[in-house]
């Protein structure tokens, strides 16, 4: 299987850039390519469903694990067990650029989002 990006319409998710290249096929695992644009954030998660594989290919990311804070550059990669809560942001000048392997497969409605503190 060839997917092109170009054939891949990307979603906007509160100032990330989703790419996934394997939405709507059943796989066993899908991968995506999350362009997180300054001062961007991922609120914190976790999935019911799928352990995550994230590599940063361009940039630099804060993660947070499990309310652990962990600055990560190009290169870094960070894996989150299913169920383990994280969340990611973007705190520079530059946007960043993540891979992310979800394993199984992502499926939105194992996800779920911490409500923001008000």
């Amino acid at each position: 299987m060839i997917i092109n990006r170009s054939a891949i319409s990307p979603i906007d998710f509160h100032g990330l850039r989703i790419y996934d290249y394997t939405a709507g096929k059943s796989l066993s695992s899908s991968i995506a390519t999350i362009e997180i644009a300054p001062g961007a954030r991922h609120a914190e998660a976790r999935s019911r469903r799928s352990d995550k594989y994230y590599l940063v290919s361009r940039g630099e990311v804060s993660f947070v694990l499990d309310g652990v804070p962990h600055v990560l550059k190009t290169g870094d990669f960070c894996f989150v067990r299913q169920g383990q809560r994280f969340s990611y942001s973007n705190q520079t000048s530059e946007t960043a650029t993540l891979i992310l392997a979800h394993t199984p497969s992502f499926d939105l409605t194992a996800e779920e989002f911490v409500p923001p503190e008000a």
